[in-house]
Formats: C-alpha cells, sequence, structure tokens
C-alpha cells in the first residue's frame, strides 16, 4: 500500500511510523510505554497495513488510527493523540501561514506601505519585510509572555516594533555630539580623530546619525546642534584668518606668529569670533569671516545631501534623523542656525526639492528668539519663512511647564525631541532633565476603542440601560478596564525592558565603546545607560472611544470632560510605575502611522462598520482632534492645549493651513506663538508641498504644473511628524486617506486683533 503524503509526494506505508505516533500518546498519557501499549500499537499498524486499498492519504490513515484507539479500552489515550494531532495540524497550519507571508513579503505582492520611508518593492525591502515576517513571529511565540501576547492580538495593547523586539534593539537616541565631535570615536574599521573644522564636524553627524541608527530601530537626534558646532566654527575661523594673514596680507610666517600667539592655555575655541580685538588685522579678519560664511553653508549643504542619501537599513532606509536649534545666541551658533534655515529653504539638488531630512526643530524660548528685539529674533522670522515653504522647521517649546526645572546655562537640558514626537522627560535615576544619550528604550500602545466597545459589551450584559442608575454603566466599565490595561502594558514593557537589558554590548558594539548612551558601565551591564531612557504607554484613537462611549469627541465640553478623565489616569498611573520601579514611565501620545489602519482593519473585522467611529480607514492619532473637523487654527490649539500636557514623553499639534501662508508670515508667526503661549510642547504647521518633478516648480498643484504644465507631481505630506516622499505611494490606505481628509483650518490669515480674547 502507498501513502499520498501532505506535499503530494508518494510513499511506501510505513507501519513503524504509525507505531511511534500512538506509542507517543501512551507514552503522554501514562508516563511510561507498557507491553500493552507495544501490542495495541502494533495491532493497529497491522489492521491499517491488512487494509484493501492501494493508496491512502496521511488524514485517512490518523482517522483510521483515531477510531481504532476510540474502540478500544483506552479512551483516554485516544484523546491524547487526538490531541496531540490537533496541535500538529495547528502547527503546520502556522508555519504555512508563516511561510506564504514570507513568499508574498520577498515577491512584493502586497505592498502596504507599513513605514512611509521603507521601499518595500525594491531588494532591501522585500528581504527586510520578509525576515520581518519571521521574527515578528518568533517574538510573539519566544519573547514574551501569554498576556503580552494576547493583548497584542486582540488589538487591546499593541507592541510596537515587533522585529526589533526579538533582536532585543531600543528604539531611539539623542546623541552626545558634544562629546563624540570633540573625542572622536571608534567604528568597527578604524577610529575617527576629533573634527577640526565645521566642515569635518558636518560631516561626521552625518556619519554618526547613520551608524547609531544602525544600533536601534528608531529615529536619532541632536539636541541643540548650533550649540554643538561652536568650537569648529571658531577652529575653521582660526584657519582661515591664518591663511588670511598669509594670503590677503602677504606677512612673511614669522610675523604671522607674532600676531596671533595665544597666551598659555589657551585654545582657538576659547575665543569668540565676535572678539575683533583678538583678531587685529582687518582686512584678514574679513577675508576669514567671509570664507567661515562660505564654509558653514557648503557644511550644511553636504549634512542634509548626506542625510537624504545615505541609505543605512534594508529598504533603502534613510535614518530618521532631527536636529534641534536656535537658542544659540553667540555669533557662531547664529551662523549654523542662519545656514540650516537658508539651505532648507534653498532645497536640495537640481529641482530644489524639500529636504525629507533631517527634521528640523526651532526651539522658541522666552527672551532668545520669541519676542522683536531679542537676540535671536530675526532667525525666528527665518524660521517661519522656511515652514511656508518647507514644512520644516517645526517648534519645541523650551519654555514648555513640562521641562520645569532645566538648567538655563546646559542646552543639553533644554527641550528637544525627535521628528516623530519621542522626547526625554525627568530623568530619576539621576541625570535630570539632561537629553544628550538618552532615548525611549520601547514603546507599547493601549487601542482605546477596542477597550471602549469591550466596555459597551460588559455593561449591556450587566443590563445597562440609559435610563436605569442602578446598573453598571459603559463609563465606568471602560475606566476599570483602562487601569486594568494600563497595569498590563506596565508589565509588558518591564518584560520588554529586561529582554532589552540581557543582551551582550557585542549587539550594538559602537553605542557601548563610544558611550552615545549616558551612564554605560560596563561592570553593571547595559542596565545602568538604559535605566536612564523612558519607557512608555502610548494610546490611539481618542476621539473614536469619546464616540462610542458619549456620543461626541473632545471638540465638544462633554467629550472633553472624558478626555481628561482619561488622560488624568495614564498619567497618575505612569507617576506611579516611575516612583515604584525607579524607571522613566511616561505618557506617550502616539504617531501611529501604520497602527492607525490595521488597528482599524482588525476592529472592524470584529465590530463591523459603526458611524463616526469605524467608517473609515484610519483612527484618530492619538489625542488629535479628528482631521476632517472644521476648526479655526487657534480652536485646535485651545482643544489639543488641554490635553498635551498630559503626556511626558512626547506629543505633538498641527494645524493644516493653505500655500498662501508664505506671503503672510506674520500671520503664521501669530499661530506659533499662540501654541506656545498655551504650553504646546512641540508644534508644527502642514502646508501643501507639490513639486513638479518636471521644471521644480513648489506649491500647492493641481492636477497640471501652472509653471510647465507638466504632470509628474510629487505630492509631499507629514505623515506623523517626519515627512517622507509621495504620500499618495508611500504612504498606506489608512493614511493616504486621512491625509486626503485633512481639513483646512481657515483664518489662518487673521490679525492679533482677532485673537481670541484669552491669548
Amino acid at each position: 500500500m502507498n501513502v499520498i503524503k501532505r506535499d503530494g509526494r508518494i510513499e511506501i506505508f510505513d507501519t513503524k511510523k504509525i507505531k511511534e505516533a500512538i506509542l507517543k500518546s501512551f507514552y503522554e498519557t501514562d508516563g511510561e510505554v507498557t507491553t500493552y501499549a507495544k501490542n495495541k500499537a502494533a495491532e493497529i499498524a497491522r489492521s491499517i497495513a491488512a487494509t484493501e486499498a492501494e493508496m491512502l492519504n496521511v488524514e485517512q490513515i490518523q482517522d483510521a488510527v483515531e477510531e481504532k484507539l476510540m474502540a478500544s479500552d483506552r479512551k483516554d489515550v485516544a484523546r491524547t493523540y487526538v490531541n496531540y494531532r490537533y496541535l500538529h495540524t495547528m502547527a503546520r497550519n502556522q508555519y504555512k501561514d508563516l511561510m506564504d507571508t514570507v513568499e508574498e513579503k520577498l515577491m512584493a505582492r502586497n505592498v502596504v506601505n507599513q513605514n512611509a520611508n521603507v521601499d518595500e518593492r525594491s531588494f532591501g525591502g522585500r528581504v527586510g519585510e520578509a525576515s520581518s515576517a519571521i521574527f515578528k513571529r518568533y517574538a510573539l511565540d519566544h519573547c514574551m509572555s501569554e498576556m503580552a501576547r494576547r493583548n497584542h492580538e486582540a488589538n487591546e495593547i499593541y507592541i510596537h516594533d515587533l522585529d526589533s523586539y526579538a533582536a532585543g534593539m531600543h528604539n531611539c537616541l539623542s546623541i552626545p555630539f558634544d562629546d563624540l565631535l570633540a573625542n572622536g570615536f571608534n567604528t568597527r574599521q578604524t577610529d575617527v580623530r576629533p573634527a577640526g573644522s565645521v566642515n569635518t564636524a558636518f560631516q561626521l553627524v552625518a556619519v554618526l546619525f547613520q551608524i547609531q541608527s544602525l544600533m536601534q530601530f528608531g529615529g536619532v537626534s541632536a539636541t541643540h546642534l548650533d550649540w554643538t558646532m561652536v568650537p569648529y566654527v571658531r577652529k575653521s575661523f582660526w584657519k582661515h584668518y591664518r591663511d588670511g594673514l598669509k594670503y590677503v596680507c602677504l606677512w612673511g610666517p614669522e610675523s604671522i606668529e607674532r600676531e596671533i600667539t595665544l597666551g598659555e592655555g589657551v585654545s582657538v575655541t576659547d575665543i569668540p569670533i565676535s572678539d575683533r580685538d583678538a583678531y587685529a588685522v582687518d582686512d584678514a579678519y574679513t577675508y576669514a569671516m567671509d570664507m567661515t560664511k562660505k564654509e558653514i553653508h557648503q557644511a550644511v549643504e553636504g549634512m542634509y545631501h548626506n542625510l537624504n542619501t545615505l541609505q543605512s537599513r534594508s529598504g533603502n532606509q534613510l535614518p530618521f534623523s532631527s536636529i534641534n536649534y536656535g537658542t544659540c545666541t553667540l555669533l557662531e551658533g547664529r551662523m549654523i542656525t542662519k545656514a540650516l534655515l537658508e539651505v532648507s529653504i534653498e532645497g536640495l539638488g537640481r529641482l530644489h526639492k524639500t529636504s525629507i531630512f533631517p527634521c528640523g526643530i526651532f526651539q522658541v524660548m522666552k527672551g532668545v528668539n520669541k519676542e522683536p528685539g531679542t537676540p535671536n529674533y530675526d532667525l525666528y522670522r527665518l524660521a517661519l519663512k522656511s515652514t511656508a515653504r518647507r514644512l520644516y522647521p517645526n517648534y519645541a517649546n523650551v519654555d514648555w511647564s513640562g521641562n520645569a526645572g532645566y538648567d538655563v546655562n546646559d542646552p543639553r537640558t533644554y527641550f528637544s525631541t525627535m521628528g516623530c514626537r519621542t522626547a526625554n522627560g525627568y530623568d530619576i535615576n539621576g541625570l535630570g532633565q539632561l537629553k544628550d544619550g538618552r532615548g525611549n528604550i520601547c514603546p507599547v500602545t493601549i487601542i482605546l476603542p477596542t477597550l471602549a466597545m469591550e466596555a459597551v459589551e460588559i455593561a449591556k450584559a450587566a443590563g445597562f440601560k440609559a435610563t436605569n442608575d442602578d446598573t453598571t454603566d459603559p463609563i465606568t466599565e471602560f475606566m476599570k478596564l483602562l487601569n486594568k490595561k494600563i497595569h498590563e502594558a506596565k508589565d509588558m514593557l518591564l518584560e520588554r525592558f529586561e529582554w532589552i537589558c540581557s543582551q551582550s554590548p557585542e549587539s550594538a558594539k559602537f553605542m557601548w565603546e563610544n558611550h552615545t548612551m549616558v551612564g554605560y558601565v560596563p561592570e553593571e551591564g547595559i542596565r545602568s545607560a538604559m535605566k536612564h531612557g523612558t519607557i512608555v504607554i502610548g494610546q490611539l484613537g481618542l476621539a473614536e472611544t469619546l464616540q462610542i462611549l458619549v456620543g461626541c469627541d473632545h471638540t465638544e465640553e462633554r467629550g472633553m470632560k472624558l478626555a481628561k478623565r482619561i488622560e488624568q489616569l495614564f498619567k497618575d498611573r505612569c507617576a506611579e510605575f516611575k516612583n515604584e520601579y525607579q524607571l522613566n514611565f511616561g505618557v506617550y501620545f502616539t504617531p501611529a502611522e501604520n497602527l492607525c489602519y490595521t488597528a482599524m482593519q482588525k476592529f472592524k473585522a470584529k465590530y463591523g462598520e459603526i458611524p463616526n467611529v469605524s467608517d473609515r480607514e484610519f483612527f484618530t492619532n492619538s489625542i488629535h482632534v479628528p482631521v476632517w473637523k472644521e476648526l479655526t487654527p487657534f480652536k485646535k490649539i485651545d482643544i489639543e492645549s488641554q490635553l498635551t500636557g498630559y503626556s511626558s514623553a512626547g506629543c505633538i499639534t498641527y494645524v493644516e493651513l493653505d500655500a498662501t501662508v508664505k506671503h503672510n508670515i506674520e500671520a503664521l508667526e501669530t499661530i506659533v506663538n499662540y501654541a506656545m503661549d498655551h504650553d504646546i510642547p512641540y508644534f508644527a504647521v502642514n502646508v501643501p508641498n507639490d513639486t513638479c518633478l518636471d521644471c521644480g516648480y513648489c506649491d500647492e498643484i493641481n492636477e497640471v504644473c501652472p509653471m510647465c504644465g507638466g504632470t509628474h507631481i510629487q505630492r509631499l505630506r507629514r505623515v506623523t511628524g517626519y515627512l517622507t516622499g509621495d504620500y499618495t505611494t508611500a504612504f498606506n490606505k489608512g493614511k493616504q486617506q486621512e491625509t486626503e481628509m485633512r481639513v483646512k483650518h481657515t483664518k489662518a490669515t487673521v490679525t492679533p486683533d482677532e485673537l481670541p480674547a484669552d491669548r
């Protein structure tokens, strides 16, 4: 007799395999293999072999074994065999599903654009996506508790970047550029000397961004790039001054040495270039200043080009890089900020395209740049001009109440952020408000609408009716369930934190060898540094949750009242966890790029389409006002500013303006100031950014370029806090629909006299 295998192959029937399967069931049941078991296994194998059929498939043979065991006096063994058969079938199906997914990703047959910065059709993207599918399965099956896996698969608590979970990587980092540029650093192949000029320093910034991004799965940031570059501007200026003396003034070498002799222990980086008395020869000073400005501009251009071309991850992915700047009032720092903004405005390449990376973040600070007459107000105005044309920079509020206690004399403690929105709060383990060398270690996100629907079902099962106050109600059940899930989210984060801390320093040798993560003590292991980072509990779909529970969102008073109650619970629990575990738990308003779509698909599959809840392809991100709401920019700020203070680990507020704002910088300034005055920590402005790829014209373009008639149009939009390529091809379906539904927040051109009275 022959046997048809599951893959279609035909083999000769082997009684030995039948006996082994039956004996495993006896052993599983009895803990031993008796003579009776051996005889029964042999009997069943012989009876199947004696069948008159010339050909049986595997399922038919297993059915026969099952029937004969059930007919015997050992029905308990039969049940074990049935369970064994079921588990193996399930394992085979899981393996098949996994391999089907791998094949689908390798062949790019189902491109979903989970990350708008990854080209899933490229060789790298296909390999990366296929590998990701395997690592995600491994993480769910082997790296976490049953509770954590259940929450993730039930669409209740989402575990971000499961593939990186499996590898034990952390999320993001603010790189300590001050130390690395001053001291140099080691790479796998060589060592890099300290930067000797501003041009070299900017090249190394791009290198460091790229290398560090390979040590983690999230973004990389510079927290105060204008201050960081001051000593290298001075080094370059000094070199140009020497050249000026030699070539412009035609001085001899001996005269040069007499002219520029420094005092004992004095370095060129100690002498501000604004101190003209230190550079006594005017012609040489003028020459050095001109050459330094040119070098800075070229260096900034080089960094921008590098960060938009150095693809360092699978799928042609660029490092998610962010640069914070704008508070340095020294001449050197002002020159850096000016060049950063000018290059942003100019754009990149032949067509002067808007730069995708780095995400520029202008740090607004009272007494420094916010008001007319302050030292850097002109740079603030230049930043607004860049925003109106290029969407960057965004705006970080140095005076935000959540960053209280920062050191005004130490820009490393100023409020800064990653472009997406991640921020480092107060470190409970001794570093206070220091930002450099710290980052987000790992996040989870609670899918609020799922909990809301579960709460409604619990209340209904308990007999809830709107007119009956004696029964449980959905809001009470929701708050109880949310409290439970916040505690489970904490446990899930602790599981992952321990897994990350168990990794060998060899896994990220560059990071640990160069101390890019602050606080690392080799004898204590990587936990010594990880404990300074943040571990965060995020959220998705507040607006839809309020619709489920109270029938409106937080643009109405009833919705806002419940929203504050929800956010207070998040804040209180994270504060408790922070003290109890001595780890930096924080509330995170998640930048859900792929999750806003995938969570909605799972929600729809379970609950169907519910008006104002699941009748779209996406959930509203975190605590945002829904994108389709008709509001003025001031009203949107008024609403969201009531909630941003509950977040300690990152949030963003943005408004949608039309392209005409580039002609009304005063209006834009009014809006940004209004956000800063209302204690918004991180603010961004969305303006249409369409580029004709035939002639380079950049503005809001309909179907045809008004300059050349071309139809090859790139439509650049913000996906979370970052920009990415053409949203019509780079975004997932949910984000595409969300982008198309974004309503312009009208009355963007109001004058200060028209502002709300409570300003």
